[in-house]
Order: C-alpha cells, then structure tokens, then sequence
C-alpha cells in the first residue's frame, strides 16, 4: 500500500479513536457507577487526548507533506509505529509523561526522532520566492520542535525541584505548541483559497503576509494567558490576549474576502472543500467572541478553569482545527467529483457537526457559567453540591456529541472508503 495513502487512513482512524474516546469518556464521568469497573473517566481521558492531539498534528504534517510533495516516507512510518506503541501501552494501563502527552516518557524519543525526519524533508530547500503559506508551514514545523523540547524539559532535575517552575514550563509550552500547529493549518487554509480560486495573489497579499507574521508572533508570545494564575506580570497577559485575538480577525478577514470574489461556479465545482471552510469561518467568529469575553480580568474570575475554558477549546480543535484539515484532506481525496449522493451526505454531515457543535458550546459554556458563579461567589458550596447544578448541562453536552461523533464519523467513513483517489498536485 501506498505509506502517504496509509498516512492519510492513519490521521482519520485518530479522528475517529477521538471522538469515539471523548463521547465514551463523558459518559463515564457521569455514570462512574456504570463505567469505573469497565472503561473508567480516568483510563479514557488520556486515550481521548492523546488521539486528538495526534489526529492534529498527523493531519497536518500529512497534509503539508502532500501540498508540499516534501513527504517522509521514513517520518511516516516511525510516526504511525510510535503512535500504536502509545496506544497499546494505554491498553496495558502503562502510563507517564505530564498532561496530554500521558504515554510512558522513553516514547517521546521515536516521536522526536521522526519529526525531525520529517523536518530534513521539508526544510531542506527554501525558494526565495516561496508564497507566504510555505512560510507557515515552515515556521509551526520548526516551532512545533522547539515547543516539543520545553515541554520535556521536566526531565532535567532542575525544572522538577519547582512545582511552580514546572507548571509554568508546561503549560507555556502547551500553549505554544498550540500556535505551532495553527500555523500549519492557517498556511494549508491559505493553499486551499489559492487552490480553489486558481489565483496565486492571494498567497502574496499584504494582508496574507501580516497573517504570517502575526501567526509567527502569536506563538512566541500568547502563551501569557496559559499561565494567567501562576504569577507575573499582568502586561504579559494583555499582550498575550491582544496578540491571540488579533490572529483570528485576520483570518476570518481573509475569508470573507474570498468568499465575496469566488465566483457562483467555482462555489458549486468546489462545494464541498467551500463548505468546510465556512464552517470553520462561523467557529472562528463564535470562538473569537468567546476569547474576548474570556480576555476581561473581572470575567475570567469566574470562567478560568471551568468548562468555558473546555468550550474554547473544544470548539477551537473541531470547529475550527478540524474542519479545515477535513478540508484539506477532501480537497487531497477530491470529494467534490465524487457521486451526488456522497457528497449530498458529507454536506448533511457538515450541518449536523455545526448544529451539534453549538449546542456543545452552549451548553458547556452555561456548565462554566454556573460552576463560576457558585464558586467565586459563593464560597461556601462545596464541590458535590456544585457539581450537581452543573450535571444537567453536561447531560446536554453529552447528548450533543453524539450528534459530532456521528457527522465526523460520517465523514471520516467516506474519507477512508475513498481515500485511494489522491488528487495531483502541480
């Protein structure tokens, strides 16, 4: 079998071992009675994590390895090794590492091993004239190593005699990591306008290269609200708000643009590939909104660490994250020459993931709300009595992703079935 074709089957099968995990593992954290003796909350969040962060940054390097034609075979293969490696050991309840990356720490070698595969080929020679989305892809791979590196900078001695100087180390870094793969994904969302559109300008536009470079400040410097209660400076943290928020007006600028001149016809040849973009688009507003909010000190009091946190990150991650790499992975299958009565329910799909997804944001945002409320202002609840007020909202957080866990299934089913078709790229 072809490795990028197997490459591609890969990152969807971590789609699937995504949601699949995180709808299995809400459960679990409401019925504990019915789950601990089988699939507890605790041995689910980690494979859910896990599968999502890899299904990102899998789909990224498959993507811009592909748009590129800089593919790895020997990045592909030690990558999708480890990955199972990781997988497997979560079966054997074989745990380590810290937060998110909760896999025996020895594997994060293989992992480092292969991205710097994957680097050799994709840096090894730099057009002069490259547009600006190859600078994107460029810059998250780079950072994407050096955030990796500080996030195992807990191994040193040094950093662990520090509770706090690891936490902030940590979650910096996560942080970071963070703007490194959205530059990758912002720089594939820039390929596809320039693939779709059939106009190259797009990719060498003042506003294009200020996304760039305002992409490329944002992960250096908007990790600040990462850390917002482990103590510094508070012009950290306006920096890092302004900076982050600004990054999403850019893009969704940069969007609408092309939705205002792409033509009737090219809309309907590329209907599918567009409708993932505009879903992405309305995400990228609704979150955009939410962080703002999230950005004033007098309401972040209330919404820091509660589901309102997991709402922005949530509808980050499958609004935004994901549409768009489903849309680079269709535009790589090419679904829009597929039958009618495919592409009729990758369409059905998609509005089923926007309407689900928003009822999983609500829901999960009026879950923060209440939590914030009862336990700022009201000190004197304890945690049971909190948590039962916020139940019926995660019973409706719960029930709306299914509703996400069936349209990405239905797309991933299709992507996978038709993932033989690769699309020529010049």
């Amino acid at each position: 079998m072809d490795l990028q074709r197997l490459f591609t089957r890969f990152a969807l099968v971590m789609l699937l071992v995504a949601i699949l995990a995180g709808v299995i593992a809400s459960l679990g954290y409401l019925f504990p009675a019915g789950f601990n003796s089988i699939l507890p909350f605790h041995e689910l969040r980690p494979v859910h994590a896990s599968a999502a962060l890899f299904w990102i940054i899998t789909g990224a390097a498959c993507c811009v390895g592909y748009f590129s034609g800089r593919q790895s075979k020997p990045f592909m293969a030690l990558w999708m090794i480890t990955i199972v490696v990781i997988f497997i050991n979560y079966c054997f309840h074989n745990y380590g590492g810290r937060e998110y990356w909760e896999f025996p720490a020895w594997l994060n070698i293989p992992l480092l091993a292969a991205w710097l595969l994957f680097m050799a080929a994709s840096l090894k020679r730099i057009p002069k004239d490259a547009p600006v989305y190859f600078w994107m892809w460029t810059s998250g791979i780079l950072f994407f190593l050096i955030t990796f590196l500080e996030q195992n900078l807990w191994h040193i001695p040094w950093f662990r005699e520090s509770f706090l100087r690891e936490v902030t180390v940590q979650w910096k870094a996560n942080g970071s990591m963070v703007g490194a793969w959205n530059q990758m994904i912002n720089g594939l969302s820039v390929f596809l306008l320039v693939a779709i559109s059939g106009n190259p300008a797009v990719a060498q536009t003042k506003k294009a290269w200020f996304l760039f470079f305002l992409g490329l400040f944002n992960l250096m410097f908007n990790w600040g609200h990462h850390v917002y209660n482990v103590p510094n400076n508070n012009w950290m943290r306006g920096v890092a708000y302004a900076v982050s928020m600004t990054e999403w007006v850019i893009i969704l600028l940069i969007i609408r643009n092309f939705r205002n001149t792409l033509s009737e016809a090219k809309k309907f040849c590329h209907l599918v590939v567009y409708r993932f973009i505009g879903a992405a688009e309305l995400w990228v507003f609704a979150n955009l909104l939410l962080a703002l909010l999230m950005s004033i000190p007098a309401i972040n009091r209330y919404t820091h660490g509660t589901h309102i946190t997991v709402a922005h990150a949530m509808g980050t991650t499958i609004g935004i994250n994901t549409m768009l790499l489903l849309a680079a992975l269709g535009y790589i299958i090419d679904v829009d020459t597929l039958s009618d009565r495919v592409r009729k329910w990758l369409l059905t799909a998609i509005r089923i993931n926007t309407i689900s997804l928003a009822v999983f944001w609500v829901a999960l945002i009026l879950a923060g709300l209440v939590k914030g409320f009862l336990s700022v202002d009201h000190p004197e609840n304890n945690f049971a009595d909190v948590m039962a007020a916020v139940r019926p909202y995660l019973e409706v957080f719960t029930a709306a992703g299914f509703g996400v866990m069936i349209a990405l299934g239905i797309i991933c089913v299709i992507y996978l079935k038709h993932s033989n078709r690769n699309r020529q790229i010049n």
